[in-house]
């Protein structure tokens, strides 16, 4: 669950506007998935998908030393492939027949991923996007969000 730190688009501190997880952990492996992502409309452009991303990916990589965090989405959902880019994730391929949707057809995924390697620089290129996003509720150059508690 998100919840804000400061207010956004209308919405106090402390408001859940949205969900993202981590999903499809291989120990073994050291790799996990983020996803099930979803937020209220109100806040879309605001970084705070950015900032909780941010902390996410943080976790994973600094707290449980993973190697490889992946995003996966459909292949007709553009807006999260185009969120999934700006975090400097890395097209890794399409997964052709990779689920059934809800509706009972099947889906092609998009994968994306970051490792471990990247992850440093990936983490300044947010750092960065969130001190220059719209809202106030976002990570300064040092600081650690509570965005995604």
């Amino acid at each position: 669950m998100v919840r804000l730190r400061a207010p956004v688009a209308g919405r106090e501190a402390g408001a859940v506007v949205g969900t993202s997880s981590y999903l499809n952990a291989s120990v073994p492996d050291s790799r996990l998935e983020i996803g099930a992502t979803a937020f209220t409309p109100a806040v879309w452009g605001s970084g705070v998908n950015t900032d909780a991303k941010l902390q996410l990916l943080a976790y994973a990589f600094d707290e449980i030393g993973a190697g490889q965090v992946q995003f996966v989405t459909d292949v007709r959902n553009r807006r999260s492939q185009l969120a999934i880019a700006r975090l400097s994730a890395r097209y890794e391929g399409t997964l052709r027949r990779y689920q059934k949707r809800t509706d009972g057809t099947v889906r092609d995924s998009v994968l994306f991923s970051v490792i471990a390697e990247e992850w440093p620089v990936v983490r300044e290129g947010l750092l960065e996007r969130l001190r220059s996003a719209p809202m106030a509720s976002v990570a300064r150059a040092g600081e650690t969000t509570n965005a995604s508690k």
